[in-house]
């Protein structure tokens, strides 16, 4: 009878694995037992209520034992000391190693980049690793993190485990340009990516990837060569592509002393005199930038350096440009201001 044999395999194999559902079958079993005895035994105290009977059971399991339920009589002691005691601590042994082991399991996976993350929404997602630059960077993205914002994650490859714990959780991949390893990484809710492979084509190719599974994340890549930035940033404006500042700043210091030095800061989360961005919500009555400036400065002691707006940006707008909604503000401060503190409906009668 194949179907027999088949079944007395499957049962085989389970109890060799000690799978759950053979641990579960066990119990069953020995629990059932157990009342049978107790009940031929005639203890009443214990098979009276179901409820009871399992009350004693788990306590004896356990090897708790309160004591306010026991067996009276000699036999229903012999099948405590024999049967229930025995068979209880080592299912309950079994259980209880198994369901650690799965949590291991678990942890272990997670630190060797086999977790899943498809379900984490606002998070950004940093998509291939340089040893000091990428450590380097989700430090000062954990440095900003709000309370309520969720780790950020890593993708990366060629990394046995996660190599930043304290910043941010692992996916494991073969390429960056991994579609299922970006989607494990929680991609479709991402708020943004961050993109720098071991050189520009893998960068490029993790940011198409990128652009096809998240439509609303914000996409930043890096580029070592500039030519490639400048086309990445012709062909997908959706993409803030970065290349290296270098010679700028080398040469703009050496005009203008100390201008390394005011870059460095506006970039640096740790400084107090740092660049954040402000998006304006639709607003039901225009103001003039001007306006914002002086309420923005003498409410919340910020200086607004420029506006992006329509796809273009103005690092010296003038007093009278309209906002009419819709721009992002960039401003320079102490700390990021939350929008949702900001009484735009007023702002143009405060002034």
């Amino acid at each position: 009878m194949p179907f027999i044999a088949s079944f007395l395999r499957r049962i085989y194999l389970s109890l060799g694995e000690l799978a759950w559902s053979a641990l579960f079958l066990i119990l069953v079993l020995h629990l059932v037992l157990s009342y049978l005895l107790f009940m031929l035994a005639g203890e009443g105290d214990l098979v009276g209520r179901p409820v009871d009977f399992l009350y004693y059971y788990m306590v004896t399991a356990t090897t708790v034992g309160y004591g306010d339920l026991s067996p009276k009589s000699a036999p229903g002691r012999l099948i405590t000391v024999l049967i229930v005691l025995p068979g209880g601590i080592a299912i309950f042994t079994a259980v209880l190693g198994k369901l650690l082991t799965a949590i291991g399991t678990i942890w272990r996976n997670r630190m060797r980049g086999l977790g899943d993350y498809s379900e984490r929404a606002g998070h950004i997602i940093v998509v291939g690793w340089q040893e000091g630059q990428t450590h380097q960077t989700l430090r000062l993205l954990h440095s900003e993190r709000h309370a309520n914002e969720p780790m950020s994650v890593l993708v990366a490859k060629d990394l046995p485990e996660n190599p930043a714990t304290d910043y941010a959780d692992y996916i494991r991949s073969d390429r960056l340009a991994d579609a299922d390893a970006l989607t494990r990484a929680g991609i479709a809710q991402a708020r943004a990516i961050i993109a720098r492979g071991a050189n520009d084509d893998e960068t490029l190719a993790a940011v198409l990837i990128a652009e096809d599974h998240a439509p609303n994340a914000h996409i930043v890549a890096y580029f070592d060569d500039d030519r490639t930035a400048q086309m990445v940033k012709q062909l997908r404006p959706r993409v803030e592509a970065v290349g290296s500042l270098a010679e700028e700043l080398l040469s703009r210091s050496a005009r203008d002393p100390g201008s390394s030095e005011i870059a460095a800061r506006l970039l640096s989360a740790a400084s107090t005199d740092t660049a954040f961005s402000l998006p304006v919500p639709p607003l039901q009555t225009p103001l003039l930038y001007g306006e914002v400036f002086l309420r923005l400065k003498r409410r919340y002691n910020v200086t607004l350096v420029g506006m992006l707006s329509e796809g273009m940006t103005d690092l010296n707008c003038r007093d009278e440009t309209p906002m009419r909604g819709g721009e992002t503000l960039y401003y320079i401060s102490g700390m990021r201001l939350d929008p949702a503190t900001i009484a735009w409906a007023r702002m143009g009668d405060e002034t």
